[in-house]
């Protein structure tokens, strides 16, 4: 398939989504993966594959499952109660709901950033060390040029270089997002998941999150949930349109907002609900 070709599918085909990317290096696969909270099917049946080192960018209605989709692909939905999937959803060819996947070391991989800021009544420096203590890097040699890096990625450094020792909370709201990004990139994430991470936030601090999602892009594959099309069409690469637990279309970003494929898409971005 070429790639200057938007990805839909026909109507009759909505429910299946067998959508890939050719020319792309998969990092986030399914095939056919449900999830279910009890009885009620919160995504049916998705089939897509999400390209590495791209920010990927999830769209969609209130309650169309967004979110439980991204909160899957770091199993993150494990602790809630009833809440049970069924299908294949994989990371670097390996299946993360198999037998063997052990949760920690998969959120270790694939990190998160939730809607509002959630930094521990700690230290600026420790909010940063505390996933690599985790992971067993224990000396301050080992750990603040770790913490200096992290800081610098999350273009937070300059800002608290001298201020380490204070505790974090003292920080703006941006601030505080932005030590949460380096948190979560201080134990060496493949992958970089975002809850819609500027919805709690004015625009300045939009703006600085935003430009930091662009920093990184290239590095990290960003996989973002946001209400807001507009920084959907500024901060991704590809798009997917999701509504009532269907992934409706995935398409490059450009393809998706400029000459939408699927009618549904259409009338979403375009206003006319939502």
């Amino acid at each position: 398939m070429n790639l200057e070709k938007r990805l839909v599918l026909s109507e009759e085909q909505l429910n299946k989504n067998d959508l890939s990317i050719d020319n792309e290096v998969p990092h986030v696969l399914s095939e056919d993966f449900s999830i279910f909270y009890g009885a009620n099917e919160a995504i049916k049946s998705v089939n897509v594959t999400i390209p590495k080192q791209k920010v990927t960018a999830i769209i969609g209605p209130s309650g169309c499952g967004k979110s439980t989709f991204l909160r899957a692909i770091n199993r993150m939905n494990d602790l809630i109660p009833g809440c049970h999937s069924k299908g294949k959803l994989e990371y670097n060819e390996e299946d993360i709901y198999g037998q063997y996947t052990d949760p920690v070391l998969l959120r270790k991989q694939i990190g998160m950033v939730f809607q509002k800021p959630n930094p521990f009544p700690k230290s600026i420096f420790e909010n940063i060390a505390y996933g690599p203590r985790l992971h067993g890097v224990k000396s301050k040699g080992e750990l603040a040029p770790l913490v200096e890096a992290s800081l610098k990625r999350a273009a937070l450094w300059a800002e608290v270089k001298d201020r380490l020792n204070d505790n974090a909370l003292g920080l703006s709201g941006g601030q505080q997002q932005r030590l949460c990004i380096a948190r979560a990139l201080a134990v060496q994430p493949d992958i970089l998941l975002m809850d819609e991470p500027t919805s709690a936030l004015d625009p300045r601090a939009t703006a600085h999150i935003e430009d930091l999602i662009g920093e990184l892009r290239g590095g990290y594959t960003i996989i973002i949930v946001t209400h807001n099309m507009q920084q959907a069409a500024r901060v991704s690469d590809y798009t997917a349109f999701f509504y009532e637990g269907d992934l409706v279309e995935f398409a490059p970003t450009s393809d998706l907002f400029t000459n939408p494929g699927q009618k549904k898409t259409e009338e979403y971005i375009t206003g006319r609900f939502g």
